[in-house]
């Protein structure tokens, strides 16, 4: 296969990590692909007896600090990491539980009691955790929405619906944001909490059937009553918090479209060398070769937005714009990669028999997830021209 990964920019530890994990999915991951279910799910037993050969290779807790037994990666190496484990359908595109319970920067800035009742049960695969932003009015716009909290002598009370919330079923408790002072709006009005799904008040609504195979649900709040400790970060952060949390998953959208991409247009590049149509190999068309060409440069172009997104964040830059450029351009780029890959399969891509439609669904729903890309245009040229001084 062709390699486009641009080394001479990646220090060679990275690389040797690359190599390192890429190993690892080819010999342990894409071996299981034939047991994954039409929810894109391994069996139990299957998933455990893979994620204990990861745990002993080292990949366990990746974006976990070393303190707490974790790998310890900054950005740019969980990009890494995430391109090379969508190399296969073995791993969940939304949930890595082979390497680990997942976490997320809003869990990992927990100190206190908080850390010791939440976050390192958590890690010690004890409780299960959901992120609850999303509701019905209120998907790509913060501002609108109405789930709210209240001051009471003891705490908070919430009161509100949550939809489309990934493992709100097997979850112990929520990361939920809500309304705390509907004056200041989104940035400042805004506050996260950890509400425990045991509480009264806390119910599961309707479970929604996605294209992708999971099952989302909603979580309905009435006058749930939260301890005043529960307030993550202080009043009014949960915006910043959010966005944090969000950025993270726009990168990893990014990088697994690069994962994506490598892989269908690997299998592509072999199909088209021995499929013959109308007595010539399909490989010595025109039309076929541009559409391969196209694909690798789009592959090499989200590449390096990623990596450059990724990389900027860790050092503490704002990189909202490149996170959005990163998560955009992975999106839509294979998105359209991976269409042209299952076109070319003709039937064949259809089946269960190759990946591609297990990929097509994933990037199709990624076009929305963490941001549609209308939306993120839409705020990214808000800033061009803001820093253009119009």
């Amino acid at each position: 296969m062709y390699e486009t990964m641009p080394d001479h920019n990646l220090p060679e530890e990275l690389i040797q990590f690359r190599d390192s994990i890429r190993r690892f999915v080819d010999r342990e991951l894409r071996p299981l692909e034939r047991h994954v279910t039409i929810d894109g799910k391994l069996p139990a037993e299957v998933e455990a007896a893979v994620a204990a050969k990861a745990q002993a290779a080292g990949f366990w807790l990746m974006d976990v600090p070393a303190e707490l037994g974790g790998a310890d990666l900054g950005l740019l190496a969980l990009a890494i990491f995430w391109e090379e484990i969508a190399r296969t359908t073995a791993v969940s595109a939304r949930d890595h539980a082979i390497f680990g319970p997942t976490i997320g920067p809003i869990l990992l800035s927990l100190q206190g009691g908080m850390r010791d009742k939440y976050l390192m049960p958590v890690l010690r695969g004890e409780l299960k955790a959901c992120f609850a932003q999303t509701e019905a009015d209120a998907g790509s716009d913060p501002a609108s929405m109405r789930t709210r909290a209240v001051r009471t002598d003891s705490g908070w009370k919430i009161t509100g619906t949550k939809r489309y919330i990934t493992k709100a079923l097997t979850a112990d408790f929520a990361q939920v944001m809500a309304v705390t002072d509907p004056e200041k709006g989104a940035r400042g009005g805004i506050s996260c909490f950890i509400v425990d799904m045991s509480t009264p008040g806390v119910s599961i609504g309707p479970a929604e059937m996605t294209m992708m195979g999971d099952t989302p649900y909603e979580i309905i709040f009435e006058n749930a009553e939260i301890p005043a400790e529960n307030l993550v970060g202080g009043e009014g952060m949960g915006f910043s918090l959010a966005q944090n949390y969000i950025n993270y998953g726009r990168i990893r959208h990014g990088a697994h479209a690069c994962g994506a991409m490598a892989r269908c247009l690997e299998m592509t590049a072999s199909y088209v060398k021995q499929r013959k149509t109308f007595g010539a190999l399909l490989a010595d068309r025109q039309g076929v070769q541009w559409m391969l060409a196209d694909g690798y440069m789009a592959l090499h172009a989200t590449r390096l937005l990623v990596h450059d997104a990724a990389a900027k964040l860790d050092l503490g830059q704002d990189a909202r714009v490149e996170t959005f450029m990163a998560k955009i351009t992975g999106v839509e780029s294979g998105f359209k990669v991976i269409d042209d890959c299952l076109q070319l399969h003709g039937g064949m891509g259809l089946t269960r028999e190759t990946p591609l439609e297990r990929y097509w669904r994933d990037l199709r729903s990624f076009r929305i997830t963490e941001g549609p890309t209308e939306v993120l245009k839409t705020t990214m040229a808000r800033s061009i021209l803001k820093s253009a001084g119009l």
